[in-house]
């Protein structure tokens, strides 16, 4: 596992709290690594929305932020249901059964927060891929990167992991009908009951 993973699986499974200073120094140390992939990985962290600049010589864990999320799951309720219609046309058999294995994965014991984020983003980009717009699927993906930290941890925390699951098993049953309007409404829904559920919890 790269340092990246490494240290985003451990900022999402909470090892170091919002608000906590890290230090390439530390982290090097910590980790039993040069400095060098722990900078690459704090650069690309950074980019991510997972960690933010704190003075000069270090980067800090955000704070949950019940704005920022309000705002990502919005952009998200927006766009993902343009690009899900787009792929409509595009999608068969043979990419709605990886979409199924995706879940089935999902499904598995001792996920981590990170596993579930990830397999969560891997479901919907099964899909999303189909419409064959890389610019808007690269401003989606970003979106997704940005909310995974709070994805695993609502999944865990919230338990809210088995209603994410049996809504999208009712999403694919959707696309499978090729039910555009449904699909669509039940995206939509996803977005919009996982974001209020988590914007009231950090309110």
């Amino acid at each position: 596992m790269s340092m990246y993973h490494k240290l985003k699986a451990d900022l999402q499974a909470g090892r170091f709290a919002p608000g906590t200073v890290l230090k390439q120094k530390a982290l090097a140390e910590q980790y039993q690594v040069s400095r060098i992939p722990v900078r690459d990985a704090i650069l690309r962290l950074k980019n991510e929305g997972w960690l933010a600049d704190h003075g000069k010589c270090g980067v800090a864990v955000p704070e949950f932020d019940a704005n920022e999320v309000e705002d990502i799951y919005l952009m998200r309720m927006r766009l993902e249901p343009l690009l899900q219609e787009l792929a409509m046309a595009n999608l068969n058999a043979e990419i709605l059964g990886r979409a199924e294995d995706i879940l089935i994965k999902m499904a598995s014991d001792g996920l981590t927060a990170a596993d579930i984020g990830e397999l969560n983003w891997q479901f919907h980009a099964c899909i999303f891929r189909a419409a064959a717009r890389p610019t808007l699927f690269s401003m989606v993906e970003h979106l997704h990167r940005q909310c995974q930290r709070y994805i695993g941890y609502q999944s865990l925390s919230l338990n809210y992991q088995s209603r994410s699951q049996a809504e999208h098993h009712a999403l694919l049953n959707a696309l499978r009908k090729g039910d555009a309007a449904l699909a669509s409404q039940l995206l939509s829904e996803h977005i919009s009951e996982a974001g209020q559920a988590l914007v009231r919890f950090l309110r």
